[in-house]
């Protein structure tokens, strides 16, 4: 039977979803696909995200030859044949261009990789390559230099992956429509967020629970835990995970770390998913710890990852290591108000420009236009030599955004800065 995911691959670009910061209507990508001038592209980024959907709507919207390789089986055998039969093609009687669509290439080899490169500077093929991999360490630079764009899926946001299993409910043709399955709003929307961002394993999930469903059966909470093998608690009540949440931050700021722990255990236990409990706890570690304890950010980067790594349930230990360091340490909020007052002002002030001794002058003609003129470097006066970077009125102002606090390593900075400012009214 072929799966669901498969059978539901959109027919035209209108239907096809995410990816809204590179492809919408209207966009560079979107214009160039409806006026046929789309070139080659690497597509890299999650499995599930839409990468090999995409390709196979522009080779549809191009009217061309389209031809499919998995780098994971294929070799340089296969690639010359296709390559001789898109020459033929496009120097022959037809004069149509043909696309190579090649999937997951960075499992090819450098020597693979450049087996390409003679096809793409004669334009015999219009090349789109797809990788899980970031392309600027596994593709090679030659073909990196021959392919116009590089194209960053990211995971799809769970909003759209419950309107796509909506879709795949009711469309009657390809998808499940026939059946006549209702389903709870909350259910759809705990498989959503279970499925990290994954459309396939999405789809694939509803598709195995309907074909073990009567006809006409709903869909419940309690369907989806058991499709998945993970435990729903968590979705009872949409409002569920964000007071949970709320409560593991505000527990930790408050430096209980006993409440701290009693939150994540409800957030695991309750099916939390640990990526979105890690991404929580990162910006508790710069939010709330912040400058009292800068090496709080990179130990609990540290945790986040291994977390990651090792998955659950072993994950719920390294989590547990990141909550407790975080409600135990000093705490302070600084850079948050730091960072917030500084954009409160670009919004509401009238910014002067940069001063002319800090713009960049690596270049001719910025010495003539007097730019980087004056400028001290801090390093040949011992670190530190007096000099404005601030704008002009906001210096004039005297603005300072870091007030730091005397808690935990904060202080030390707050005393070091201190002593620059005194040693410059002391010369003054």
């Amino acid at each position: 039977m072929i799966p669901l995911s498969t059978r539901m691959r959109p027919t035209d670009l209108d239907g096809f979803y995410g990816q809204e910061h590179f492809i919408y209507k209207g966009s560079l990508l979107y214009n160039a696909i409806k006026n046929k001038t789309f070139d080659s592209a690497i597509f890299f980024g999650p499995s599930g995200t839409g990468k090999t959907t995409l390709a196979r709507l522009i080779a549809k919207e191009m009217d061309s030859d389209f031809y499919e390789l998995n780098a994971s089986t294929c070799g340089i055998k296969e690639l010359k044949e296709i390559l001789e039969k898109s020459k033929d093609r496009l120097f022959g009687f037809q004069k149509e261009q043909t696309y190579l669509y090649i999937d997951e290439f960075h499992r090819w080899n450098k020597l693979q990789q450049d087996s390409l490169l003679k096809a793409l500077e004669e334009g015999i093929v219009r090349f789109i390559g797809s990788t899980t991999e970031n392309p600027y360490f596994s593709v090679n630079n030659a073909i990196l230099s021959r392919v116009r764009s590089i194209y960053e899926f990211k995971k799809l946001k769970p909003e759209d992956l419950y309107l796509i299993m909506v879709n795949a409910l009711q469309n009657k043709e390809r998808g499940l429509g026939k059946q006549d399955l209702s389903f709870e709003k909350e259910a759809l929307r705990a498989l959503s967020e279970m499925s990290a961002g994954d459309a396939r394993i999405a789809l694939d999930t509803l598709g195995f629970i309907a074909d073990n469903l009567p006809l006409g059966a709903r869909i419940e909470l309690s369907t989806i835990g058991e499709a998945m093998q993970k435990q729903t608690q968590f979705y009872d009540k949409k409002e569920d995970k964000y007071n949970l949440l709320s409560a593991l931050q505000k527990s930790i700021r408050g430096s209980d770390p006993d409440a701290a722990i009693h939150y994540l255990a409800r957030l695991l236990d309750g099916g939390a998913d640990v990526v979105m409990v890690g991404r929580r706890l990162l910006v508790i570690a710069s939010e709330d710890i912040g400058m009292a304890y800068p090496q709080a950010i990179s130990i609990v980067t540290a945790c986040v990852q291994a977390a990651q790594m090792v998955g659950l349930p072993e994950a719920r230990i390294n989590l547990s290591q990141a909550v407790i360091l975080l409600a135990s340490c000093p705490k302070s909020n600084s850079t948050i108000i730091a960072i917030d007052s500084a954009t409160n002002d670009l919004h509401k002030k009238n910014i002067d420009d940069i001063p002319n001794h800090l713009k960049d002058a690596h270049y001719a003609g910025a010495e003539k236009r007097g730019l980087g003129l004056t400028y001290q470097y801090p390093h040949a006066f011992g670190g530190y030599v007096k000099q404005q970077y601030l704008p002009d009125n906001l210096h004039r102002e005297g603005v300072r955004y870091y007030a730091p606090t005397e808690n935990g390593k904060e202080g030390s900075f707050k005393r070091f800065l201190e002593s620059l400012r005194k040693s410059v009214e002391h010369e003054d």
